[in-house]
């Protein structure tokens, strides 16, 4: 301190001392403002005693910015005096954020180090005003670069330059400009060590002509790009450019890319006559150029045969416990359906390479088809995959497109086998029996190489056109019907039969999964809503009519909302909200289905039939009218052509039996007879309602009244036998809904009782029958008399009262 001192009194104004910081990759000029930070001990120590003072440091750049103590030859000796504006130090941070306006150029006489810092005696330049006329030409001409590199490059920030511009000093026009502009930090230097204001502007005017002769450069580059490229194609231009700046600096990527994709082919683990096909085309794409179309195909082609999985695997739970307890935990009910997925999953387990039955859950919708699916996949530890079936009409949707198409894809089938990412997952085919098929193909029939476990071991695919290994795939098949399904398709399939529920199973599945759900999904806890058993009894008879629970969990998702809604606006802590039948009709309005209900009488041709859809079971009323006519049958109520044949077949048996059953022999010469089935406007068919057709007739040809608690299903005969028939349990389901008591079924259907409920069976007496004369001893409320004459039958019709037309419930479609 003491030599300074001494030095400094004999010096003139010009020379003064300051604490200086060496800065990095930054030159910072007079008359601008610059931002950086400063972290060094030496640096801050410097920052620190500037600010006890006057606030002005000496700011020169090091020659190397990586070094970290630069010594007093390492740093330029021109550099700027400056003022701190600001500086920021945040608390967790160790560096200091400076904002400096530099004031103007000094140079460095002597650097020494004092008190932890540097400080520098410097020696300000002189400042000369230069405005004579080579000087305003320079900046003329200045102006012009300037416009004329801002056209060529796509700067930022446009107006900061602009605004250098019409700066009136020449000296600060080009300092600032230099401040601006992208140039290199040694250039900037060389600008800063320069007094002179004309020569300053030289050097400005030959660095801008340099920076637009590197943007020339690069247009004429891109121009020449361009002329070779399609001019459709922009990211063709795009590729050429990176090309050709890779080739400029003796870069190759496409091989290290090739040689990652022969790595990835070695580990893939294919079969043999993949790994060729692979290698083979891997081959190929190394000499085709890296834009064209037939290098896009070649490298999706062997992107796909790597991404299918052809020997990873999911390690396989072999507990059948913990597949009962999955089983239980994610379905109420389906006793049967459970056990023999538990014997599949055992005999699966007993061998080692099973290629045993293909499971095909067959029931209406909402019964839980798919959800068993995925909870098989949850038992055995296999990942889950779902293909949707319903509307592919495709063959191509299976097999795949051949690779000549443009935008080949594979199948669904490897797409899932990719997408499930194990050779032996879960797949579930969803909604087979929706299948369809035109001109491109019958996607049925594609499936059963697929579906055939002697076949799909080679399972065969159009776009990877290498036989791929399908025998460790568990395949489970869901479906609403089974006639749709072609007969060879159904062969392949093992079929379990998924029924309705009964209102004390829907009871269970709302307690034990519905209502959790609901209550999770819109933010209730459980005591803020307590649903009775009253509450829930009345959603399933009163607001919906299915088999499943589908749309029962939208309704108790709608009670959950408006409870929900209340919840928001009473803000209540200890709110609490009981759902029982009065609640439910206050939140949710009128019931939208009428119970299903008999007749209040016994009447005369009005005969109550049980039909399946698929939906589940139903009760339909068939009316039966006799009319003045000749022998005309009318059907109506939109019957199908089986259901028709059935209605022919009933009065032909009526004909046959006309003297046993006490009808006139020529009736059918004086009379019409009409069958209407209610609801019109529901497509009905199908042979069980050939009993039902027949009782009607047989009541009203006899004038005697039909029980109105009876109810029956069957085919029948030209000689009057009951043929069996199907949806035996969904059909029961749909009786004891209406309130029936006595079932009339074929004797052929008593071994399909095992599978409905005890609670159902007890409610009914069932009577299995073989033909026609033990259903209408049953059925009518009394035996026929004698046949009686054309003459008594006319007066009879005219002395009883008319038939009814009571309208029934008809079918759910």
């Amino acid at each position: 301190m003491q030599d300074f001192q001494e030095f400094t009194d004999n010096t003139p104004e010009d020379i003064a001392g300051y604490p200086m910081v060496p800065i990095r990759d930054v030159v910072v000029f007079p008359f601008s403002k610059a931002a950086f930070n400063i972290g060094r001990t030496s640096s801050v120590r410097a920052l620190e005693e500037a600010l006890s003072t006057n606030r002005l440091i000496f700011l020169a750049t090091q020659h190397d910015a990586t070094m970290e103590d630069p010594g007093a030859d390492e740093i330029y000796h021109v550099g700027t005096i400056a003022y701190i504006s600001n500086s920021l130090r945040k608390p967790e941070e160790v560096t200091i954020k400076v904002l400096v306006e530099g004031r103007e150029r000094a140079r460095a006489v002597r650097i020494i180090e004092e008190d932890g810092y540097l400080r520098a005696i410097v020696r300000r330049a002189p400042v000369v005003p230069e405005n004579n006329r080579r000087t305003i030409n320079l900046v003329a001409r200045i102006g012009a670069l300037v416009e004329q590199y801002l056209k060529l490059a796509q700067e930022p920030n446009p107006e900061l330059l602009l605004s250098a511009l019409r700066v009136g000093d020449p000296g600060q026009m080009v300092d600032l400009l230099a401040h601006v502009m992208k140039l290199q930090m040694e250039d900037k230097q060389s600008l800063l060590e320069t007094y002179s204001v004309h020569e300053r502007l030289l050097k400005m005017v030959d660095l801008i002509e340099v920076e637009i002769e590197k943007l020339n450069i690069d247009r004429t580059i891109q121009t020449r790009v361009k002329r070779q490229m399609e001019k459709s194609q922009r990211e063709y231009y795009l590729n050429e450019k990176i090309k050709a700046i890779h080739k400029e600096l003796g870069r190759k990527d496409e091989k290290a890319e090739f040689d990652e994709l022969r790595v990835k082919i070695e580990e893939a683990g294919m079969t043999v006559e993949a790994k060729e096909k692979a290698l083979t085309e891997l081959q190929k794409l190394e000499q085709m150029p890296p834009m064209s179309a037939e290098s896009t195909v070649s490298r999706n082609y062997i992107d796909w045969l790597v991404g299918v999985p052809w020997q990873k695997k999911s390690e396989e739970i072999r507990d059948l416990t913990h597949a009962q307890e999955v089983l239980e935990t994610d379905h109420y009910g389906l006793d049967k359906i459970k056990e023999r997925i538990l014997e599949y999953l055992a005999v699966r387990q007993l061998v080692e390479k099973p290629r045993g039955t293909i499971l095909c859950f067959v029931g209406p919708p909402g019964v839980g088809k798919t959800s068993l699916g995925r909870s098989i996949a949850k038992a055995t530890g296999r990942n889950f995959v779902r293909l949707a079936l319903g509307g592919v009409r495709d063959e191509a949707e299976i097999r795949g497109h051949r690779r000549t198409y443009i935008g080949a894809l594979p199948g669904q089938i490897i797409q899932m086998m990719k997408k499930a990412k194990t050779i032996n997952p879960v797949i579930l085919l969803d909604e087979v029996d929706k299948l369809g098929h035109d001109h491109r193909g019958d996607p049925a029939s594609a499936l059963l190489e697929v579906l055939d476990p002697e076949q799909n071991h080679t399972f065969h695919d159009h776009y990877l056109d290498v036989e791929y290994d399908l025998s460790q795939v568990m395949f489970i098949a869901t479906a609403n019907v089974l006639h749709t399904i072609p007969g060879p398709l159904q062969d392949r399939l093992e079929i379990i039969r998924l029924a309705g529920y009964t209102e004390r199973e829907k009871l269970e599945i709302a307690r034990r999964h519905l209502i959790p759900k609901q209550l999770e999904g819109n933010g209730l806890r459980e005591s803020q809503i307590e649903f009775a058993d009253e509450g829930i009894r009345s959603l399933v008879s009163s607001y919906t009519r299915e088999a499943g629970v589908r749309n029962l969990e939208r309704e108790i998702g709608s009670v959950c909302r408006k409870v929900a809604r209340q919840v928001v606006l009473q803000k209540e802590r200890d709110f609490n909200y009981t759902v029982n039948e009065s609640a439910v009709k206050d939140l949710l309005g009128p019931i939208k289905f009428r119970p299903q209900t008999i007749a209040e009488h016994s009447e005369i041709g009005l005969v109550n039939g049980l039909a399946y859809t698929e939906v589940g079971g139903d009760v339909l009323q068939v009316e039966a009218t006799l009319i003045p006519g000749a022998g005309k049958l009318t059907l109506t109520g939109k019957m199908g052509d089986v259901m028709q044949e059935s209605a022919q077949a009933a009065v032909t048996y009526l004909r046959s039996r006309a003297a046993e059953l006490g009808i006139p022999a020529d009736f059918h010469k004086h009379y019409d007879l009409h069958v209407h089935v209610p609801e019109g406007a529901i497509p009905k068919d199908g042979p069980s309602a050939g009993i039902t057709i027949a009782t009607a007739l047989a009541s009203v040809l006899t004038r005697i009244a039909v029980h109105k608690n009876v109810a029956m299903t069957g085919e029948i005969t030209l000689r009057g036998k009951v043929l069996p028939i199907g949806g035996l349990k969904e059909k029961l389901l749909a009786a004891h809904r209406a309130g029936i008591t006595t079932i009339i079924l074929p004797k052929d259907n008593e071994k399909d009782l095992s599978d409905i409920p005890a609670d159902i069976l007890e409610a009914f007496q069932l009577n299995p029958v073989e033909t026609m004369d033990a259903v209408l001893q049953i059925a009518l409320e009394r035996l026929p008399d004698p046949a009686p004459t054309v003459n008594d039958l006319d007066a009879a019709l005219w002395q009883t009262p008319s038939v009814s037309t009571q309208t029934s419930t008809g079918l759910n479609s």
